[in-house]
Parts: C-alpha cells; sequence; structure tokens
C-alpha cells in the first residue's frame, strides 16, 4: 500500500513525485510479471528479442484467414496479420454484474421498440468465456470491473461472501472495486475483494483511520502484465462521488479521490519508467466521467479507459481526444471483446466488439452450475418465494421515469399516503416481462432483492415547496451537469405525487420549468411531505439527500416490507410510463445520460 500524499490538500507538485515506496512497487510487481512472462515465453519455444518490446516473432504463413483464431474478420484482413510479425493481444471485460446468478429476461432496442431476449447466468458466462479464452489461450486477460457482490438476494445475504467462489471459478484476471463494493461496510468490501484469486486495483481508495493503516492505499494503484510480446499497464478508479451517491456510513473510513490528483503521476511512471507499450485506465466512474477524462490532458498517454458504472452498451469505441472509451453493459448479459494486433511493440490493427452472452448459443457449464446451485441452497424457499405478479414490464433502463420505479413509489403511496413518494435514480436490476403465454411474470423475493438491494425503512419528512424546487434543481444537475466530473451516475430521481417539467439542456438551477403536486402547481410557502427510504450515515434531518427537513419520522417498515404488503393486497400490477417526469428536450423513452458523441443505447 502507498501513502496517500494528495490527501493533505495540498496543490504543491510532490503529489506528482514519484516516492521510493512507489518505485518499490512497481519494480516488484514489474519483476514478478516479467518472471511469469519468461517462464511461459521458455515452455513455448518462443524467441525473445532484447528491448523493452521483447517481441516475439510469428511466421507470416502462421496467421493465414482461416487459421487466426480470436480476430475478427477486419483483423484477419490486416496488413499486419498478413505480414507476420504479429502478436494478438485479446482484452475481455465485464462490469456491473449485480450479482445476477441464473440467466434473466434483458432489454433491447430493435427498430425504436424494445425487445426482451434471455440473457446472462453465470453458468453461461463461464462457457462463453472459456470458448473466447480458447481462442487466444496465452495472450487473453479477463477484467471485472466493479459492482460484482451487490444487486441480489443471495449476495445480500451473505454480503457478498458467496459470489467470490463464482468469480475465482471463472478465472478473472484483474478487478477494479466498483461504487456499490462499499455496500457492506469496508471490513466486508476488503475480505470480499481481497478473496479474489486476481489481483485488485484501485488508485483512488484510501484508508481513513486511526492506526499505521491512515493515508494509505486500500489496494495497489495499477497492474503491470507482459503479455503478447509486449508489456501493458493498468490503473484503476472507483467514483470519487461514492460516498455521495450511496449511504455514507457504507463507505465509513474510506476515503475518495479525484483522479486528476495523481492520474499523471501513474502515467508517467507507467510510460517512462516501467517503458510500457500500453497503458489502460480500468475505471468505475461512468460513461459521462469516462468520455470527459478520455478529453481531458490528464488522460494524454492512456490507450484506452476500460469503464463501468452506467450499464452503458458501448458497441463501438467513444474516440476521446487521448483515448478511447469502453464500457460492457451490465447484469452479466455482455462480454466486452478487444483484440489488439501489435507488430514489433507498435499498435497495428484492433477489432471491438460487445458480445450478448446468449444461452442459444453457450451451453450451461455444468461446474457452475453446481457452484450457483451451492450459493442460493441456503436461501432458495426465501429467494424463490413469490409476492406478486405483473401484467407489464418491470423495467428500469429509462432515465427519466421507469415502470418499475412507479411501482415502488405506487406502494409507498399507497401505505402512507404522503404528498409525495420518491425513489432513488437507481440503476441496477434486469428486466422481468410476462410470459405471453400467461400474462403475467412472478414477482420474487428474489427479484424484490434485486429491485432494492439494500432494505432501507422509509422515512417521512415535511419540506416547503421552494425546498422542493431546489432539491428538484439539484438532482438534476447531478444526473446532467454540463461538466463529467459533477454527475453522479444515477438517473433522475422517480416520484408519485409529483409532476416535473424540466429541460436538460438548461443551465444549473435553471432546469425546472413547473412542478405539480397532485395535480396543483407547487406553492413555494407550502409546506408537503413525503417519504422516501433512510439512508445510513446521513444526519437524521436529511432524506433522500434533501437537507434540513422538518419532522423526521421513521415509519417502522422497511420498503421491502412496505412492497410485499402492496402486492398482497393490489397484485397483478401493471405499472408503466405515466409522465410523471417530462423533459422539453428527450423523449421519456431516454436511454443514456451521455447525448451528442454519437453513441446510441441498444
Amino acid at each position: 500500500m502507498l501513502n496517500h500524499q494528495a490527501a493533505c490538500g495540498c496543490s504543491s507538485c510532490q503529489h506528482e513525485a514519484i516516492s521510493k515506496q512507489e518505485k518499490e512497487l512497481h519494480i516488484s510487481v514489474s519483476e514478478n510479471s516479467r518472471r511469469e512472462f519468461l517462464k511461459k515465453a521458455s515452455g513455448m519455444g518462443l524467441a525473445l528479442g532484447v528491448g523493452a518490446g521483447l517481441i516475439s516473432p510469428l511466421a507470416a504463413s502462421a496467421l493465414n484467414q482461416d487459421e487466426v483464431v480470436g480476430l475478427s474478420k477486419e483483423m484477419a484482413n490486416s496488413s499486419a496479420v498478413k505480414t507476420g510479425k504479429v502478436q494478438q493481444l485479446t482484452l475481455l471485460h465485464t462490469a456491473d454484474i449485480h450479482s445476477q446468478l441464473l440467466t434473466h429476461d434483458e432489454f433491447f432496442i430493435e427498430n425504436g421498440k424494445p425487445v426482451y431476449k434471455k440473457r446472462g447466468g453465470y453458468a453461461t458466462l463461464k462457457t462463453m468465456i472459456n470458448e473466447l479464452r480458447n481462442q487466444n489461450p496465452e495472450n487473453t486477460l479477463l477484467i471485472d470491473g466493479g459492482d460484482c457482490f451487490q444487486g441480489g438476494g443471495v449476495a445480500a445475504m451473505t454480503e457478498g461472501k458467496a459470489i467470490v467462489p463464482l468469480m475465482n471459478n471463472i478465472g478473472y484476471d484483474l478487478m477494479l472495486p466498483g461504487n456499490w463494493e462499499v455496500v457492506y461496510g469496508k471490513e466486508m468490501m476488503m475480505k470480499d475483494m481481497f478473496a479474489y484469486h486476481g489481483p485488485k486495483v484501485c488508485a483512488n481508495m484510501f484508508h481513513k483511520t486511526n492506526d499505521a493503516f491512515n493515508g494509505e492505499l486500500i489496494f495497489p494503484p495499477y497492474f503491470i502484465k507482459f503479455i503478447a510480446g509486449i508489456k501493458i499497464g493498468f490503473i484503476g478508479y472507483n467514483d470519487p462521488l461514492t460516498p455521495k451517491r450511496q449511504p455514507p456510513a457504507y463507505s465509513d473510513s474510506i476515503q475518495f479521490t479525484h483522479p486528476e490528483l495523481n492520474i499523471t503521476k501513474y502515467i508517467k511512471l507507467l510510460r517512462e519508467y516501467e517503458r510500457c507499450d500500453m497503458v489502460f485506465l480500468i475505471t468505475h466512474l461512468g460513461l459521462a466521467q469516462q468520455v470527459g477524462l478520455a478529453n481531458s490532458e490528464l488522460a494524454n498517454g492512456v490507450d484506452y479507459i476500460i469503464g463501468a458504472d452506467t450499464h452503458e452498451r458501448i458497441r463501438t469505441p467513444i474516440e476521446g481526444k487521448h483515448a478511447k472509451v469502453t464500457e460492457p453493459g451490465a447484469f452479466g448479459s455482455f462480454v466486452a471483446k478487444l483484440d489488439i494486433v501489435i507488430e514489433d511493440g507498435v499498435i497495428k490493427d484492433h477489432s471491438y466488439q460487445l458480445l450478448d452472452v446468449d444461452p442459444d448459443h453457450y451451453k450451461e457449464d455444468e461446474e457452475m452450475k453446481v457452484l450457483v446451485n451451492k450459493a442460493r441452497e441456503p436461501y432458495r424457499k426465501e429467494l424463490d418465494r413469490v409476492i406478486g405478479k405483473t401484467t407489464t414490464p418491470l423495467v428500469r433502463y429509462y432515465v427519466i421515469e421507469t415502470p418499475m420505479d412507479n411501482f415502488i413509489t405506487d406502494a409507498i403511496m399507497w401505505k402512507y399516503k404522503p404528498d409525495i413518494a420518491l425513489s432513488n435514480g437507481f440503476r441496477f436490476c434486469p428486466p422481468l416481462v410476462p410470459d405471453p403465454k400467461t400474462g403475467v411474470a412472478e414477482i420474487t423475493m428474489d427479484y424484490l432483492w434485486s429491485m432494492l438491494p439494500v432494505d432501507s425503512e422509509a422515512k417521512r419528512g415535511r419540506i416547503t415547496g421552494r425546498q422542493l424546487w431546489d432539491w428538484m434543481e439539484k438532482e438534476l444537475q447531478n444526473a446532467f451537469a454540463k461538466d463529467p466530473a459533477k454527475r453522479f451516475g444515477g438517473w433522475v430521481v422517480r416520484f408519485n405525487g409529483m409532476e416535473v417539467n424540466f429541460t436538460i439542456g438548461n443551465e444549473a438551477g435553471k432546469r425546472v420549468n413547473s412542478i405539480k403536486v397532485k395535480g396543483s402547481p407547487l406553492d413555494l410557502g407550502k409546506k408537503y411531505t413525503f417519504i422516501a427510504c433512510e439512508r445510513e450515515g446521513d444526519p437524521d434531518t436529511t432524506i433522500c439527500r434533501v437537507n434540513e427537513v422538518e419532522e423526521p419520522t421513521r415509519m417502522g417498515m422497511t420498503l421491502h416490507q412496505v412492497i410485499q404488503e402492496y402486492l398482497e393486497k393490489v397484485s397483478p400490477i401493471s405499472p408503466k410510463l405515466e409522465g410523471r417526469a417530462i423533459a422539453t428536450d428527450a423523449p421519456n423513452t431516454l436511454l443514456t445520460q451521455l447525448m451528442g458523441v454519437g453513441y446510441e443505447f441498444r
């Protein structure tokens, strides 16, 4: 672990200096990787050149179009492959799996309309990854970008512990903690993360304690690997806004810093001292922040930002000024595959694909099926318990309003009858789609844990119309700030009892056009009651990031209890988009926060 010089808040140049401790760490990491590479190369009978590239020539005749495995047609036809002396590097990337153990419904847009298909599941994912690895067995790295052991019932009931053997069985080569890895507290995060067999990286999470660990990095900041005849480096970054996005108690005794405090130092270290041929950022910052970073001078020297957090499905890398950006979707439904052809240490071609984890194409791995069943068995009866039914799809992919959160806020409104019911702008949880034969889908306790992986207590408060208006402006800024670094990564907060009209493209503090509460225009001087979930670690007078709330009152029931009681009385439900939130410059089916870069979610 490295000393956190940046924690002092000083703006002097000492933060870009490379300490003796850091040099010792990077030498250790480098030498370990070098020995591993030399051992493998010797076993393969490869001839090694002298110098930074350590190039292993391959005869052109060994790489004809029929025999090049793992390359796209574009790469197979490239001049670099045909002329020889090349290596192929394959990076496989998953992120935001959110503990979705089983094959599930997945949402797609085709011809402008929602389409649902079965995707994901750990047993299917393992088979697919094994097949992809076998195409380029010596030169493939598998990376996970975080938010893995939160988001499902088994994960919640074991504090993430049950997910670790599944990831280890797949055999990840590099891991990054995501913003939800803190959900069970720092100690449990460390136990879960360090139980992974693969190396971990994160350059901006520090111990904030009263012991010898204070100021030290929790994880190594970077990882170096000799592979495909070259030397590559990875630097990891988690979202620095995690303590604000999540309940503050989750991040207790952790300090997060922004990448700008040390990123240039590590890029310089990897490029100039380590002589890395390629440098990757493994990030969990959200697409807007990742594209913003790719266009910043801070990323000069970075080849790719392999990103995560916003569950975006990048099918063609987004070209930033200094780096390309990718993101691999969510829920184990997709694997991003980046193939790079290298000739004499120079990148000649690359091919990127976002591949579906399709159970029709990949048979479930039997060993993984056993492990998943073993993880579920102690909780299976409770998790498979049906608590209600829906006749319309439960979907959470839309940025502005979602049927899933309309259902949640409907339940809160039904139970407590406040003026306004609120649900956070969560992204996790795959869809639940009615069976075309029966017209219904069963809502289980496992699915409820996927919708709300933290079973928080309902809490009521009173605020003025002015507070409500200002809070709504703040939440829209969190979602649509023009400065990517200020975006929280979550989507627009959801509600019942309120109608909000806003303009995304307006300046901060000027986006809200109108608010109605129960059909009447908002009265700035009137006081309104609202109910949302309690966030651990917030002041008692803060509810759902609304500050200085009057009469804060815990309701004595968790949201899980409220929803189960609601479904007992109201099921089957049929939530849909109703225009509770309307943007004047975007459709209610908006699927991404990031516009204007040629990216389309599908």
